[in-house]
């Protein structure tokens, strides 16, 4: 019997089964063998934050993350922030801002994010003065970056630094891609 004969015969045994398949829009689909069926076009095809995430956790001395809820102005006045680094979302604030354009992709280059990113927390934290370190979520993006800084200016190695930022803000999670290249760099050696 040949290969494809006996792929066939195998198939045959299988039980019929049923995906459903969530758009980023939001519609749900269920998709069997010969069917396509609407199920759902009223939910989100991730999942909703509805609570506020409005609390900066503090890293290091001056050296804040969070998520863009933190960049309400109460916020920003009750600790004390004086800069706010946006990393891929602009929030408008009251005070002293730098926005660099980064994408949450694993493809994404980090490098000239951080050239951009590092030194300007650096200035704040040698200032004195404190700096808050925020994305979308507080996740990916502003992880990434707050790990660079500590292998780049406390000269801790890449598993040091994130056990650190975990342990402050356990919710934080570098994409892979982010995760690979901050491994690949030496500490001290990113910009």
């Amino acid at each position: 019997m040949n290969f494809l004969k006996e792929l066939q015969k195998q198939r045959k045994k299988l039980k019929e089964t049923e995906t459903i398949v969530t758009n980023v829009d939001g519609k749900r689909f269920v998709e069997s063998k010969n069917d396509v069926k609407t199920i759902s076009s009223n939910m989100y095809g991730f999942v909703v934050d509805t609570k506020p995430d409005n609390v900066p956790i503090m890293v290091t001395e001056h050296l804040y993350i969070g998520s863009q809820d933190c960049t309400n102005e109460s916020v920003l006045i009750n600790n004390n922030i004086k800069h706010v680094l946006s990393l891929g979302i602009y929030v408008p604030v009251p005070i002293d801002q730098k926005f660099v354009d980064c994408l949450d992709l694993p493809e994404t280059d980090i490098k000239p994010v951080l050239r951009e990113c590092l030194p300007y927390i650096n200035v704040a934290i040698d200032s004195k003065e404190n700096v808050l370190v925020h994305c979308n979520a507080g996740v990916s993006r502003t992880s990434m970056v707050a790990i660079a800084y500590l292998m780049q200016y406390k000269n801790m190695s890449y598993d040091d630094a994130y056990e650190l930022v975990k342990d402050k803000r356990p919710a934080i999670q570098p994409n892979d891609g982010f995760k690979k290249q901050l491994r690949g760099i030496k500490p001290s050696e990113l910009i």
